[in-house]
């Protein structure tokens, strides 16, 4: 059973072994620290958090595998059909104007008949990640002016990263950030992006003005983005400063070689302790090893993901597994950085550790499509071998006849 298994998994096995390492590590600091979500919100039975998350890996491999057997360059009509349908679930998103402590929070759905929660900004950057490696791919080799890539490229990613704005700045930032390394990557001319930059810049200072000047259109996100900068430049006593030193203190208590699995004391203290701040737990539990394990780990992916990209056939393939993996060790190192207060608080998660369907489902359907590219280019050497060896079986049959 484990033999057939392994002969139908394709693609790059260090990815596969990455992936693998990271769901089986997470299960120890995810139980651990959904202990304050457990007393908080339930019976204080932690068990039941771990059945969910190991029902989320799961659902999420399952993805990985189905995604994985995909042949990639499928991934460029499906890209153009699912640009309007993400633009329609962000606007029904949005049109929630749901509210967390008076502040905007429209970033999940409520997935009907099933009753799950979906955070639709996660699959909204997969798709345009996709969509862009599959315009950019398109265009290679041709001159083109700003203007005539305006409509095609630079209005859907604009759309979409409005859409998201309002509810999650990071998020949004995040995704920009990873267009304009893909753009750059594709071939795109530096003074087009410099114009890009400067309209993102643009607008958002116009977003910021319209949200102060009428605050009941976007309530109190611009002041939440404002108190995090602050307070990641100043030391003040606000709720984003709590978590920054309980995860500080999680941290120092670790050491070296932590204080020991289901040991941590910070969890009860810290609100997104299985979350947000999975990565301090794990730290003050597992120590400065532990810590410097789970980086490098991420650092592998980030190598293999360069090694797939070098080695796929054809432009649209390499900035495919650039756009929907890179992100992934963007959000790993950026949420690390939270942890150690490197970088203000944005709500980022750790990719496949933190407890999260969504996270873990969109994580998994991006490395899914790498491992789609990586195992059409293991086909492709596997078919040139056989032929080899069929030319090289001709060539004796002719000399014996």
């Amino acid at each position: 059973m484990t033999k057939k298994i392994l002969t139908n998994i394709k693609g790059d096995r260090a990815i596969w072994a990455v992936a693998a390492l990271l769901a089986l590590f997470s299960f120890l600091p995810v139980y651990s620290a959904s202990s304050n979500l457990a007393y908080l919100y339930g019976d204080g039975d932690t068990f039941s958090f771990l059945v969910k998350h190991f029902a989320h890996l799961v659902l999420g491999f399952l993805i990985m595998y189905g995604v994985h057997k995909i042949p990639y360059h499928y991934f460029k009509g499906l890209s153009i059909i699912m640009i309007p349908v993400i633009v329609v679930l962000l606007l029904v998103t949005m049109a929630q104007n749901t509210t967390i402590g008076g502040a905007n929070a429209s970033r999940w759905i409520r997935l009907p008949f099933v009753g799950v929660t979906f955070q639709t900004s996660t699959l909204a950057a997969v798709v345009l990640m996709t969509y862009v490696a599959r315009y950019l791919s398109k265009i290679k080799d041709k001159i083109v002016s700003f203007k005539e890539t305006l409509v095609p490229l630079w209005l859907p990613v604009f759309l979409v990263l409005m859409l998201i704005l309002p509810a999650n700045f990071s998020t949004t930032a995040i995704i920009f950030s990873m267009v304009i390394v893909l753009v750059f990557l594709g071939g795109y001319p530096l003074r087009y992006i410099a114009i890009v930059l400067g309209t993102g810049f643009l607008v958002l200072t116009f977003f910021v003005l319209f949200a102060k000047a009428f605050p009941g259109v976007f309530p109190n996100r611009v002041d939440t983005w404002v108190s995090r900068i602050e307070n990641f430049a100043d030391d003040k006593d606000t709720q984003e400063d709590y978590q920054i030193e309980r995860a500080k203190i999680a941290i120092a208590r670790g050491r070296v070689i932590g204080t020991g699995p289901g040991k941590s004391v910070q969890r009860n203290f810290l609100p997104q302790s299985s979350s947000d701040f999975i990565y301090a737990i794990i730290i003050e539990e597992w120590g400065f090893v532990g810590g410097v394990f789970l980086m490098l780990l991420y650092i592998l992916l980030l190598l293999r993901l360069v090694i797939v990209a070098h080695k796929s056939t054809d432009m649209f393939g390499k900035l495919l597994v650039v756009g929907v993996g890179l992100p992934i060790v963007f959000q790993a190192l950026i949420n690390m950085a939270v942890a150690v207060e490197l970088f203000p608080v944005t709500g980022q998660t750790l990719p496949l550790v933190s407890s999260g369907g969504t996270s873990i489902w969109m994580t998994c359907l991006a490395i899914g499509i790498v491992l789609s590219v990586s195992s059409e280019r293991n086909s492709d050497i596997e078919e040139e071998k056989i032929k080899e060896k069929e030319e090289d079986s001709l060539g004796v049959l002719s000399e014996v006849l």
